[in-house]
C-alpha cells in the first residue's frame, strides 16, 4: 500500500466513510464523480513537483467535465528534505487543472497575493530526538531556512498561549 493510499484510508475512517468510497484514480473512470458532491483528492508528488503517472487519463477527463456544485478539497504526500522547492506540488498541479471545471475548491490553501508563509509540521527535529503525532516540533533552524529568533519566539509563545503540546530545540 502507498502512502497516498494509506493516508486516504485515514482520512475516510476518521469521517467514517465506507471503504467503498475510496478510489484508485488508475482503475476508475472520471464519470464515478458523478455521484459525489465532495471530491477529496489525493496525490503523491513524484520528481521535481509532477502529478503522479496514475492520474494522466483520470484528470484528462476531468478537465472536460463540468464539476460545477461539486467541492474539491486537495491533499497530498511529498518529500519536503529532497525536494524542499517543489514540496506537494502535484496538489497545484490538481488545483490548475481542476480550475475551469466549475467545481469549488474547499480546505485550507494559500491565497495568490501570499509571497511568503510558515509551515508548521509535525516531526523530529533533530539527532536523539524523540517526538510523537501528538506533539508540534518547532524548529529554529534547518538547513534549507534562515533563522529567525523574533518568529521562532512568536510561535513558541503562540503554542503557549493556546496549551499547544510542542518541544523545540
Amino acid at each position: 500500500m502507498g502512502t497516498t493510499e494509506a493516508l486516504a484510508k485515514r482520512i475516510a475512517q476518521k469521517l467514517n466513510l465506507p471503504s467503498t468510497d475510496i478510489y484508485n484514480v488508475a482503475e476508475v473512470s472520471a464519470d464515478r464523480v458523478k455521484d459525489y458532491d465532495l471530491l477529496l483528492l489525493g496525490s503523491s508528488t513524484w520528481g521535481d513537483g509532477d502529478l503522479q503517472d496514475d492520474w494522466s487519463d483520470f484528470v484528462e477527463q476531468l478537465k472536460v467535465m463540468d464539476l460545477s456544485g461539486k467541492r474539491v478539497a486537495l491533499f497530498g504526500c511529498g518529500d519536503s528534505v529532497s525536494y524542499p522547492d517543489t514540496f506537494c506540488d502535484a496538489l497545484s498541479v490538481l488545483h490548475d487543472d481542476l480550475a475551469g471545471t466549475g467545481c469549488t475548491f474547499v480546505g485550507a490553501y494559500v491565497p495568490e497575493e501570499v509571497e511568503e508563509y510558515v509551515a508548521l509540521d509535525i516531526g523530529l527535529i533533530g539527532p536523539d530526538y524523540h517526538a510523537d503525532e501528538k506533539t508540534v516540533s518547532i524548529c529554529a533552524k534547518d538547513n534549507y531556512s534562515p533563522y529567525d529568533r523574533e518568529l521562532t519566539t512568536r510561535i513558541i509563545n503562540q503554542a503557549k498561549k493556546t496549551n499547544l503540546n510542542y518541544k523545540s530545540k
